[in-house]
């Protein structure tokens, strides 16, 4: 079955088409579901007939949607992300996370938040995408400078060493300004303060990121090839790294000043992506963004309903799941590291 989805653009298409409607009716699913159970028909009214007057449209329309809209677009870039530094570095345990990425993001956020308070929502924003180009310029001069050179593992490693120093740092700097609340959110992920503001941000970001990402997926695919066959066939591969990392730097800038850092999904998803249809980035890169958002918005279904009535961070439940199998490449990449 998975040679013929490898080879034809029609079960490449229906399986995107498949997963998009599992997308659609897990949105419902976030929005119907809470601390407070709405039914799906109450759901379809508030957004066909809203009346302000019932308290459950407004919640609808003012909470759970956006928060849904929200979940679903910071996993599909957080994926896309990864697939993009995956496919750049022939890195199999290259992603935002792992590799730094968001931690540098979410520490330019402390930053602006202690000593710059008042910033408006768009400083916020040009500050996580400071931070997290930030994050992965230590991350490879510190990977280069080791001896043998620049290795998938030693990549991973340097990216987990900067991550959590940015991550300590951030804890200092929020415990002398008492934003130890703030912090845990950005540190734990989650989207209970997504609005509809956070959907035009995405949205806004998405369409950019996106569609760089699109127009560069050919391209990443004979990179992936190695750095000499892709300038053997023509290729400036310098252009190419520069669209991709900024095109990491929106996606992910946007999604950390959203939900703060959520781990693991953009390791995850473009693995699953290339396991099903193969090594053609012009697919791998939309069918990670649809996959990555339905895994999103499921484990932020389950971070509410896990503890009910209290909120588990959807950042530990992503990890649940991205650790097991963080380690399982690892150990496969070791071997192959020298």
């Amino acid at each position: 079955m998975l040679s013929i989805i490898h080879k034809s653009a029609f079960w490449k298409i229906m399986l995107n088409a498949v997963t998009l409607f599992g997308l659609i009716f897990a949105i419902g699913l976030s929005v119907a579901y809470g601390a407070t159970d709405i039914s799906l028909s109450t759901v379809w009214q508030a957004v066909l007939a809203f009346n302000p007057e019932l308290t459950s449209h407004q919640v609808i329309r003012e909470l759970r949607i956006p928060r849904a809209l929200s979940a679903a677009m910071v996993g599909g870039f957080l994926a896309v992300s990864g697939a993009i530094m995956q496919g750049m570095t022939r890195n199999p345990l290259a992603s935002p996370s792992v590799m730094g990425v968001t931690h540098g993001a979410s520490f330019a956020l402390v930053i602006m938040l202690a000593f710059f308070p008042a910033a408006s929502n768009l400083g916020l924003i040009f500050a996580s995408f400071v931070g997290a180009g930030i994050a992965v310029t230590l991350v490879f001069m510190v990977g280069s400078f080791s001896s043998g050179g620049l290795t998938p593992v030693k990549l991973a490693l340097a990216g987990v060493a900067i991550g959590t120093m940015l991550s300590s740092l951030s804890s200092v700097i929020a415990l002398h300004f008492q934003l130890e609340k703030q912090l845990g959110f950005w540190l734990a992920g989650g989207l209970a303060g997504a609005n509809w503001m956070s959907v035009q941000l995405l949205l806004i970001s998405g369409v950019v990121g996106m569609f760089i990402a699109l127009v560069i997926a050919r391209s990443i695919t004979v990179l992936n090839l190695g750095d000499e066959v892709a300038t053997g066939l023509g290729q400036n591969n310098l252009i190419i790294k520069v669209f991709g990392i900024i095109t990491v730097l929106i996606l992910t800038g946007a999604a950390v000043s959203v939900a703060g850092v959520v781990g693991f999904i953009g390791l995850i998803i473009p693995h699953m992506a290339r396991f099903i249809i193969g090594t053609n980035y012009s697919w791998i890169i939309p069918t990670s963004a649809v996959f990555g958002a339905l895994l999103l918005v499921l484990a932020d279904v389950v971070s509410r309903l896990v503890n009910a009535p209290f909120e588990t961070p959807v950042g530990a439940i992503t990890s649940l799941i991205g650790v097991p199998f963080f380690l399982y490449l690892a150990r496969g990449s070791s071997g192959g590291a020298k």
